[in-house]
């Protein structure tokens, strides 16, 4: 199979869907991995000016932290690759063109895209019409 074929075969499996849960992101200067277990992260990114985590809106809040937007997850549940190539830029590429930031974080097993929770409905119409095309 060629790679425009398995791409095709990837978009048309995405599969997206919503989690309930609200998320932010925030950062923690000096923290380290495993210090902050109590606000239930999904992702942790350990950078120079500080531990950036993913966590649950109701954490942030109940925990005093700062965060900027809000944010839903979808989860692309076809099985996706880590090697897939091309698939994070057509689903981010499609959003952008409606104007919908994306933060994209790649599982082993599936992509999981952040956008504002106010864009939320819009995002999984688009998603959802990619994968109905018969051609991308």
């Amino acid at each position: 199979m060629n790679r425009t074929q398995f791409l095709q075969d990837l978009i048309t499996q995405l599969s997206p869907r919503l989690d309930s849960t609200t998320y932010v992101y925030c950062t923690v200067p000096r923290a380290k991995y495993g210090e902050l277990d109590k606000l239930k992260p999904i992702v942790s990114i350990a950078e120079l000016e500080g531990l950036t985590l993913v966590i649950p809106l109701e954490q942030a809040k109940a925990e005093g932290l700062d965060y900027y937007r809000i944010f839903r997850r979808i989860t692309l549940e076809g099985h996706s690759s880590l090697e897939a190539l091309g698939l994070t830029s057509v689903v981010t590429s499609l959003l952008a063109e409606r104007g919908i930031t994306t933060n994209v974080i790649a599982g082993f097993y599936h992509d999981h895209i952040f956008v504002p929770s106010d864009r939320t409905d819009e995002a999984m119409e688009a998603l959802k019409d990619l994968a109905s095309k018969p051609n991308g």
